[in-house]
This record gives structure tokens, sequence and C-alpha cells, in this order.
């Protein structure tokens, strides 16, 4: 344990140097405003660094403080965070917000106990936020952190539960000292990013702690990190439909609790035969009383979600009422204002709609 703890703080020498001469260029680290580090880590949760940029820079422009996303309506909020997925980031996000205007006056909790106590803050967001902008020798681990750690120790522990976590939170605890909680921090997670990759073969090449490293000194690296076997995903058949009246289109917004909630939708319903895919579709439509006269076009797809995949079959009808349990919406306006998720995209697709 002695010669793995002394590893470990030689490993952490070498990723400063290494850090500040590869770290890539990136609009949140600009600075350590604790709002924009935030919102940063926020959304790279389930999501790669080449597609939150654009996202990143839209929303600070639209909301640039605390203040400002404390006040957003649900539905610019969603709008801003469409493509992003898990929406349940966003809602929270907002709650968050209002907590640190409400109760701390807008300004940001400094430390690690009262980001934790946050709305849809966990112990990794909180130990990046504490230690990057306020540098609390708080570890902020990841699955970019434990994969490294995994391969640096040959850790042969399931890493994807909550003992690991704390396991390897432990372990790193006292590498974190004044003057380099930011720099570590950021640093494990740029080598499990770039270097020590989660897919395919690590480039152990350009690894500062090759020479440290168990799994490459072993050319075990394939075994690690170790994970338990995900429980298989519910399959459910869907049916959507896209309803065209004159040059709008019908949309329904979802509860407010359970999957996507609160955002908008295209609408869709259980399928239970789909044998009669088309028939089921035609009732449903006249059942919410659009009185469709034309099938324009159709398509089936896969949605893959966390826990639950829809296969989706897709219709577009051209109607002849528009009743006002529905909302109608133009193609400008799906773009513009209304948050429609990923889910429903190729709904859109289904009649040429680029929502």
């Amino acid at each position: 344990m002695a010669d793995r703890q002394t590893d470990l703080h030689r490993a952490a020498a070498l990723l400063a140097p290494w850090f500040r001469e590869n770290a890539r260029d990136l609009p949140w680290r600009k600075d350590r405003d604790p709002y924009r580090v935030w919102i940063s880590e926020i959304m790279l949760q389930q999501t790669r660094v080449e597609a939150v940029t654009g996202y990143y820079i839209r929303f600070l422009e639209a909301l640039p403080t605390v203040r400002d996303l404390a006040a957003a309506g649900d539905d610019k909020l969603n709008k801003l965070w469409q493509g992003l997925g898990y929406y349940s980031r966003a809602r929270n996000l907002k709650k968050a917000a209002q907590a640190i205007v409400n109760e701390h006056g807008g300004r940001f909790p400094e430390t690690y106990e009262e980001l934790l106590s946050l709305p849809g803050i966990g112990p990794y967001t909180a130990g990046a936020i504490a230690s990057i902008c306020f540098e609390r020798p708080c570890p902020a681990v990841d699955g970019n952190v434990l994969r490294v750690y995994a391969r640096l120790t040959a850790y042969g522990e399931p890493v994807n539960t909550d003992e690991s976590k704390r396991y390897v939170t432990e372990a790193l605890r006292p590498l974190y000292h004044k003057g380099n909680c930011g720099l570590l921090t950021q640093s494990l997670m740029e080598l499990g990013a770039c270097v020590c990759l989660p897919n395919g073969a690590p480039r152990c090449e350009a690894c500062p702690l090759k020479e440290l490293c168990a799994a490459f000194r072993s050319g075990t690296w394939e075994r690690y990190p170790v994970k338990t076997e995900k429980k298989a995903r519910r399959k459910e058949e869907r049916l959507a439909l896209l309803l065209k009246c004159g040059d709008r289109y019908a949309l329904r917004k979802r509860p407010g609790h359970g999957l996507l909630a609160g955002l908008w939708e295209f609408p869709n319903t259980e399928l239970a035969d789909p044998e009669n895919a088309l028939g089921e579709a035609a009732a449903f439509a006249a059942s919410l009383g659009v009185k469709p006269a034309e099938l324009l076009r159709q398509t089936e797809y896969t949605h893959v979600f966390t826990h639950v995949e829809w296969h989706v079959r897709a219709f577009a009808f051209a109607c002849e009422a528009m009743p006002e349990s529905l909302t109608w919406a133009t193609a400008k306006e799906l773009e513009a204002v209304y948050a429609v998720p990923s889910a429903f995209r190729p709904v859109a697709e289904t009649a040429g709609i680029q929502e």
C-alpha cells in the first residue's frame, strides 16, 4: 500500500507539467468562474466535448449569470438544451440556480458539502467545482478518473459501484494540497479523455505515467477497468404521428414527471400490434379529433435511452381539423421556440421538417 501511495504521489507530480503543455483549449477553461465551470460539467455528463462546445457558448450567451438561469422560463431553457439529451440535467440546473439565488444570495457556495446539497450536483460535480474553482482538496472521480486509476494501480474491483468510487476518491485525496487542487482534477480528467482512452487501445506512448502504470508494465490494459454488467434495456413499441394542417403541425407537452418530462412532443402512444401499425395510427389520429385525410409518408426507427429502447413507427397525415387540445406550430416555430427532443426528430424528418 505504501508503494502504491508513493507511485500516486509521483504520478500527481508528473501530471501538472504534462497538463500545462498538452491541455486542450476549451471555452470553460478560460477562467475559474464557478457558474461557467458548473454549466460545462453538467453538459459534459453523458455527452462528448465536441458536441458540448457549441451548446455551452450559446447557453452562456443567453443565460450569462446564475440569476439569469434562475429566472429562465422552462421552454427557453429546454430549447437551449435541445439536442443534448438527459433533460433532467437542465431542470436541475434551474432548481440549483434558484437555490443559489434564494439561499446563498446569488453567490456560488464554495464548500464541497454546500455544493453537494444543490439539486443535480453529485459527488463528482461537487468535487470538480470545489477543486477547480475554489482550490479545495476534493477529488472529482468520474469515468475518466476511474479508468486512469484502475490501469495505473491494476485495481481489479468493478469501478461502476458506489463503493469503488468512494475507495478511489479516498485514495486520491492525499494527493491534493493547496495550490494543486484544480490542476490535479483537470489533469486527471484530461489524461482519461485524451490518452487513457475508454474504447480501444490507450495511447500509452503519449502517457506521462506509463513508467508508473501497472497495466502498461504488464501489458494488461484491456483488463481494466473492470465493470459489472448492465441490465438489459427494456424495449417498447411506439406509434408516433406527424399531423399537418395547412402550414402547422400538432404538438403536445409531456407530463412534468418521468421520461422527457415537460418537453414538447409529436403525439405518440404505445403500439399494440406492429403488424397493424397503419390501422392503429389512423385510429389514434382520429381519436385526437384532427380528421386525418391523407397519409403523406411513413417511417420506422429505433431510439435508445439509458434504460429503455423505443421501436417507433411514425406516420405523417394531412388533417382537416386543428383541435385546441393540441398546440399547432409552424416549421419556423418548431425550429425557434419549441424544444422537441431528439427521440422525435425522425418524426419531423418524415415530412421533411428540420426542427
